[in-house]
């Protein structure tokens, strides 16, 4: 029989510190005992003895009586089936829905959440990191997030999140009704003259496709001529009319910005703008038009060319990290960590966008949380949860042990001290 509490299962062993101390309180509770027996038999040798029995027979009993209460909490006191003890195993369920409610009720609220992120600078935080990393810590922190990153990206399935992340642009852009978006960007372009360049290069795409196509052309007037035409001559002389006169129009459109045709050609697109914003058929056609080419399977294998492209320039970046921040991106980067150093603004929105989000988190996500340390709780069997609240508090448990003993033992010396004095 021990007065050691019962060992949990294999690979579930407690720290160090825990059984150093657990030996000390059983070290300190036999001593006592030992003490008892000792100065009892020499009592009667000298009546000092009797002071150090009284206080080694209160230190005994208050140790016994430390020791009983602290196992109760995880185990059956010497595998006795006393009621009221072993209390962490029989109500571990109710301890993972109380420590549950208890996270739900006192942190994850979106009252206590603002106020505790009110105080964070994180857009100060990100800068200084930007504009000047640590070194050591620094560098270990990235290097292993870096390799964490990487370990991820290569761990996941990459067909099947492929599949997701186009899956996922596929249906934000199905979602998305792009005809007023393009109405709105042809409309903007319209009145800041930036399609000029579009029409011109247009028409001058028009001038060299006729030129390298003139024979086609030559070939429809002499099939369409009568023979009497084609006789005399006449076919060819048209087509040459017909050539030189859409030459003529086009250079005069590419060279003259208030042509009639030009002007025209503007109008249509002016109308385009505001068929593809407000009439419903062009923005049914539009939308007919876009999910074609999303269904399209040469789409498909572009959105995963992307996100293979995607994929491999960050696994290059986790890879390398400090390759990355010496290139363009650490440029980049080290620009961002200035400028927030220096916009006041940007660091407030920043800061605020994180106090927004946490707070968000906590009310979305709040229940979510709580029903997950619950259930993780009740998923765990009774050796494991012991385990794991004894690895975590048994080392204060144990100088309640010592102390109680300690205390125990100066109460019986009070007390024997006023029974000899009365």
């Amino acid at each position: 029989m021990t007065l050691l509490p019962r060992m949990r299962p294999a690979g579930e062993a407690p720290p160090p510190a825990l059984v150093r101390m657990r030996i000390v309180a059983t070290g300190l509770l036999v001593f006592m005992a030992a003490t008892f027996f000792v100065s009892r038999a020499l009592v009667p040798v000298h009546p000092g003895f009797g002071f150090v029995r009284a206080f080694a027979e209160a230190a005994m009993v208050g140790g016994l009586a430390d020791w009983f209460a602290v196992t109760a909490l995880f185990r059956h006191p010497l595998g006795l089936p006393i009621p009221h003890t072993a209390i962490v195993p029989r109500n571990k369920d109710r301890i993972g829905d109380t420590l549950a409610q208890f996270l739900r009720a006192n942190f994850l609220i979106p009252v206590v959440i603002a106020r505790r992120t009110r105080r964070l600078d994180v857009a100060g935080a990100i800068a200084r990191w930007l504009t000047d990393p640590p070194e050591g810590a620094g560098g270990r922190f990235r290097q292993g997030a870096s390799k964490l990153v990487a370990q991820v990206l290569e761990g996941l399935d990459p067909a099947r999140l492929g599949g997701m992340v186009k899956a996922g642009i596929g249906a934000r852009l199905r979602e998305t009704e792009v005809s007023p978006i393009l109405g709105q960007l042809l409309k903007a372009a319209i009145a800041e003259r930036r399609h000029a360049p579009l029409l011109e290069s247009a028409i001058r795409w028009a001038a060299k496709t006729l030129a390298a196509n003139d024979h086609l052309v030559r070939a429809m007037v002499h099939d369409k001529a009568g023979s009497i035409l084609r006789w005399t001559g006449l076919d060819t002389t048209v087509a040459d009319k017909l050539i030189s006169g859409f030459d003529k129009l086009l250079a005069e459109m590419a060279e003259d910005p208030e042509h009639p045709l030009r002007l025209k050609a503007e109008e249509g697109l002016d109308r385009l703008a505001w068929d593809l914003q407000y009439d419903r058929r062009m923005r049914e056609r539009v939308e007919t038009m876009k999910n074609d080419l999303l269904d399209n399977p040469a789409m498909q294998r572009w959105l995963d060319g992307l996100w293979e492209q995607a994929r491999g320039a960050l696994l290059a970046i986790a890879r390398d990290p400090e390759r990355a921040m010496a290139g363009k991106l650490g440029d980049i980067l080290r620009q961002l960590g200035e400028t927030l150093q220096h916009d006041p603004r940007m660091s407030r929105t920043i800061n605020r966008f994180v106090r927004r989000a946490a707070v968000g988190a906590a009310a979305d996500y709040g229940d979510g949380i709580v029903k997950l340390v619950s259930e993780t709780v009740r998923s765990w069997d009774a050796d494991t949860i012991t385990s794991r609240l004894e690895n975590a508090v048994g080392r204060d448990l144990q100088y309640i042990r010592v102390n109680g003993t300690i205390v125990g033992g100066l109460v019986g010396l009070v007390i024997h001290s006023v029974d000899v004095l009365l």
